[in-house]
């Protein structure tokens, strides 16, 4: 695979994430009508699917460094609203679009000169042939960015850094808006206005009231504790929202749990309680941490060999390195005892989302009345290396410096893999079982929410038609295929006739072979699409009162590439489609919604149900694009001196 950033400036292609249907879009909408073809199921009535993802809005030097997962967040919904008529009542689409108001966003559009993001890209700091003075470069410009916003003369403080820009999830009356580098974004639905911060006890733009000091605590590092994984989870049961903290100082991850308010908590013993930046005892050096599981009773932290740490500049290392011969390590601990974690060793991989999390129990303890745990099983999207963190930024992936034995290599590739780690011995951690399910390629995993944290038989993805992910990862990933794997079937299949450890498949059949199968029974079924068309992250939408576990609907934003003209950008009138898909049958696509224009491909999005917008908390106020600074004419000598001053120095920086 050839550096496009070696390439003599005629030559240079353009950056894979910032054309095509990956480029970024300036026009955002309201709540506007969309047409579509075939039948909406009423089982939509009311609800609204939603998606995130990065969408810089200083976009205008095209040849700096880009990554896929950069930009300022931006929301992309479509709100099913009933639509009752003489005859009967039938569902009319909208569609709705809206940045997020970070204050990066709006520190970046009330500045007159910024050209480029505020923040550094995530493709500067993985890249190897990134020196320490572009690097130290690049912080300085972020930090003095930030300074210069807290002086006369700005609309906008920057106080959090987070862009808001990977996920967005449902908690106690509020839509949150996720992203590793500062806590939630609260949304308001239908309309995706933004509402503000919330830090686990209140949040900007609701009713005041008494509360704690929330995620991070108080103290000087407490604007790191607050920085939240992007995929939080909520449990369908007890409704708590868990999610933990990775930061760059000992001990490295916190782990917070937030109550829902219509349950009162308790502050001590055996059983729910909130926690607020609980120390995870045991990991040396800070990390690339993305995702966990969480199951009923435990919670699982990966400490993989990807690090994310401002002093590998130190050791002329790039600020995120992955050491292929270290290990991967795995931390189990009970919900509500992080102190008590469990680590549980493996080879070197890299996982940036987990699937879904369950317990298998025992026989009844007659002195608790409870099912004890005897093993916690994770499902995950795992990969051999971290290819797709150089990849997704048009970078070539360096050559590993020490040699990886020759019993433990692998072939590139991105496999859905079961884990099971067990609880029974308590002077070993053993993972009883580790392989891939399937041979195909799986990421953007996603299952019925209802029942996840439980054995769920049923999990999404999306995949691609080359044989192996590492195809796939040479150039911009598209997906061409939805998937829907038969879990139970498999694991039970894998625990009858366990394949190899860890390189290992129960199902090893590649996306074409499973395509030509004709058997109902299949564990596996892929939607594949049209030649040219590509999907997104799909989520699952039950029908009510259905007859399964994956009786629904799959909705995915789709994109039609012929609409790219012949230099590879989108035409200005290309426009993208909601798909909505028969989830049992994998085969039928029941409706088309045609949107008002394209939506880029971009990361995780949910469902929101008509019983969750409606359930939303009170907003007192919402985030608004603030008035840029006044002509400063009639201003002071001293002011107009400063302005003067500061214009010199936002030029400098632009």
């Amino acid at each position: 695979m050839t550096d496009p950033s070696n390439q003599a400036p005629s030559q240079r292609l353009p950056h894979p994430y910032l054309s095509g249907n990956f480029a970024p879009i300036r026009r955002v909408q309201p709540l506007t009508p969309c047409p579509f073809n075939g039948t909406i199921p009423s089982d939509l009535a009311g609800g609204e699917y939603v998606r995130n993802g990065g969408n810089p809005v200083a976009n205008e030097a095209l040849g700096r460094d880009a990554h896929w997962f950069d930009g300022d967040g931006m929301l992309t919904g479509v709100a099913f609203n009933p639509h009752p008529s003489a005859e009967k009542a039938t569902i009319q689409p909208h569609f709705v679009n809206q940045y997020i108001l970070t204050d990066v966003y709006l520190s970046t559009v009330t500045s007159p000169f910024i050209k480029t993001p505020i923040l550094p890209s995530i493709a500067t700091l993985v890249n190897p042939l990134s020196s320490l003075f572009t690097i130290t470069l690049r912080i300085l410009r972020t930090l003095l960015l930030v300074f210069l916003s807290h002086l006369p003369g700005s609309s906008q403080a920057i106080r959090k850094i987070s862009v808001a820009n990977t996920a967005i999830l449902y908690h106690d009356g509020r839509a949150l808006a996720t992203c590793e580098s500062g806590p939630p974004m609260r949304v308001a639905l239908p309309g995706l206005e933004t509402v503000g911060w919330f830090n686990g006890e209140k949040c900007e733009g609701e009713a005041p009231h008494a509360a704690g000091s929330g995620f991070g605590g108080k103290g000087p590092l407490s604007f790191f504790r607050e920085w939240t994984t992007a995929h939080p989870r909520v449990d369908p049961q007890t409704e708590e929202l868990l999610l933990y903290h990775s930061t760059f100082a000992p001990p490295y991850v916190h782990y917070s749990i937030v109550a829902p308010s219509s349950v009162q908590f308790r502050q001590g013993g055996i059983g729910p309680r909130k926690i607020f930046s609980a120390a995870v005892p045991g990991i040396a050096s800070a990390k690339m941490m993305h995702d966990f599981g969480v199951s009923r009773s435990h919670t699982v932290v990966m400490d993989l060999p990807l690090s994310l740490d401002p002093l590998n500049l130190s050791k002329n290392t790039p600020v995120v390195a992955y050491d292929p011969t270290a290990r991967s390590r795995f931390g189990v601990f009970p919900r509500y005892e992080p102190e008590k974690v469990r680590w549980f060793e493996t080879r070197a991989c890299c996982i940036f989302h987990t699937a879904n999390t369950w317990d298998s129990t025992s026989n009844e303890d007659l002195s608790t009345k409870t099912q004890q745990p005897v093993s916690v099983n994770m499902l995950a999207c795992r990969l051999t290396s971290a290819s797709l963190v150089f990849s997704a930024g048009a970078i070539a992936a360096p050559v590993p410096t020490t040699s990886v034995p020759a019993h433990e290599r692998e072939e590139e590739q991105c496999r859905l893999y079961y884990y099971q780690f067990s609880l029974e011995q308590d002077t070993s951690n053993t993972i009883s079982h580790q392989w891939a399910l399937s041979a195909i390629p799986f990421e953007f995993p996603s299952l019925r929410d209802s029942i996840s944290m439980s054995a769920a038989k049923y999990i999404y993805g999306c995949s691609v038609s080359d044989s192996s992910f590492g195809a796939a990862l040479g150039r911009a990933v598209k997906m061409n295929s939805l998937v829907k794997v038969d879990a139970e079937t498999l694991i039970a299949r894998g625990k009858r006739n366990p394949p190899d450890q860890i390189s290992g498949c129960v199902d090893n059949r590649n996306v074409s072979e499973i395509l030509r199968s004709q058997e109902n029974s299949d564990p596996i079924k892929i939607f594949r699409m049209p030649d040219g068309w590509y999907a997104q992250e799909s989520r699952f939408v039950p029908r009510q009162g259905g007859s399964g576990e994956d009786d629904g609907w799959l909705l995915s934003y789709v994109f039609d590439e012929s609409q790219l003209q012949e230099d590879g950008e989108c035409r200005p009138d290309a426009r993208s489609e909601l798909w909505i898909i028969d989830a049992k049958s994998m085969s039928e696509v029941v409706a088309k919604i045609q949107l008002p224009q394209r939506v880029p491909y971009g990361l995780h999005g949910t469902w929101f149900s008509q019983q969750d917008i409606q359930d939303q908390r009170p907003i007192v106020s919402m985030r608004s694009v603030p008035r840029k600074p006044q002509d400063t004419a009639s201003a002071s000598p001293v002011r107009q001196a400063w302005m003067a001053v500061r214009r010199s120095i936002e030029l400098r920086l632009a």
